[in-house]
């Protein structure tokens, strides 16, 4: 087995190889190579710049040590906290290069299509939907993210039947990926006379956008059908065939989209959610070859598949995968979720760690 130093020494040697393509005047002509390069770079940069780090420690620590032994009196205890230092620093290093070296989300520094729909609960769950929505809207603008609306299909009621949003941020699919499954409310609907609490779901999905050179589609694979727009109530909003409808054959995924008065635009929007649907269907088709498939990220959309619940009355959020229960609900609802972010990463790391020390 291949040891850590040797590791590491072959991939500072690749990201030497990799800085010295990205020198090289036909990559720039190349999109999809210089892109890939690029991602590499970076990915690399901070494994190889840990790795020097180490190795100078190792070596600060080797001269510590020896001047110690020769050393006597003040100077004697001196190198000796050089000495504790060195190894502290040897041990924070060994244990960064050990979180960097876990496997590689292939998904990582992608933008994201969030999915936002009502489940159980009636008008109550696409009144709560309409709640998160706005907390990830705030959430984004909190991260400096760049939010931009794909659809948006409001209830008469005020609440979002379905809401698709593009959030464009180097970390967005890092900090948003747990945020997939069913959240539930337990809270007093504004139209329950007697005061008594609902519970309500509304599902979440996150998906990673796909760029043209992810998914390849075939024209001959699509169903492209066109309809008048409609709003609240089902009414109808223009006189034109404007909303569009686009079915891929091969798998059956169906994207309707009708937000833009533009035929044009709605095409192009639904083109988007589709690849990032493809996508992540190859991606989780992948897994299953490889015995790592994960369970559906909504599930049935039901009140028993949380994934975290909001109670308004105890002004409480718990997160039911990590066991995390704050009592911040207004806070979190105005967009101020890194508390569950930050465990939820920290809980993906320990459990990729102990994966890795398993084999």
């Amino acid at each position: 087995m291949r040891s850590l130093d040797e590791t590491l020494d072959a991939l500072e040697a690749e990201f030497h190889t990799v800085e010295s393509a990205l020198a090289e005047p036909d990559v720039a002509k190349d999109l999809t190579r210089l892109r890939d390069l690029s991602r590499r770079h970076k990915d690399l940069a901070e494994i190889n710049a840990a790795w020097v780090a180490l190795r100078g420690a190792r070596e600060d620590l080797d001269t510590a040590r020896e001047m110690f032994n020769e050393s006597a009196g003040d100077d004697r205890e001196q190198w000796r906290d050089e000495v504790n230092g060195a190894e502290s620093r040897i041990a924070e290093l060994e244990a960064t290069l050990e979180t960097l070296l876990l496997p590689h989300d292939p998904n990582e520094g992608r933008n994201v299509i969030l999915e936002i729909r009502g489940a159980e609960g009636g008008e109550e769950a696409n009144l709560f939907a309409g709640d998160l929505a706005q907390m990830y809207r705030r959430y984004a603008a909190l991260r400096g993210w760049k939010l931009e609306v794909v659809e948006e299909r409001e209830t008469e009621q005020g609440g979002i039947d379905e809401a698709t949003y593009l959030i464009k941020g180097e970390d967005a699919w890092a900090r948003l990926e747990h945020e997939a499954g069913v959240h539930r409310v337990q809270r007093v609907p504004v139209t329950e006379a007697k005061g008594r609490v609902h519970t309500s779901s509304a599902t979440v999905s996150v998906l990673p956008e796909a760029e043209e050179v992810d998914v390849d589609l075939d024209p001959n694979d699509l169903k492209i059908d066109v309809y008048r727009s409609s709003g609240p109530g089902g009414q109808s909003v223009n006189t034109t065939d404007s909303a569009v409808r686009i079915t891929h054959l091969p798998t059956g995924i169906v994207v309707s989209m009708q937000d833009e008065k533009s035929q044009i635009q709605n095409r192009a929007k639904a083109m988007i959610v589709l690849r990032s649907r493809l996508l992540k269907a190859a991606q989780d088709a992948q897994a299953s070859e490889l015995g790592d498939l994960k369970r559906s990220q909504l599930g049935g959309g039901g009140r028993s598949e949380k994934i975290r619940t909001y109670n308004f009355k105890e002004n409480r959020v718990t997160d039911h995968r990590i066991n995390l229960t704050t009592y911040t609900l207004d806070a979190v609802l105005n967009g101020d979720l890194d508390t569950y972010v930050d465990a939820l990463l920290a809980d993906k790391r320990a459990r990729q760690l102990a994966e890795s020390d398993g084999r």
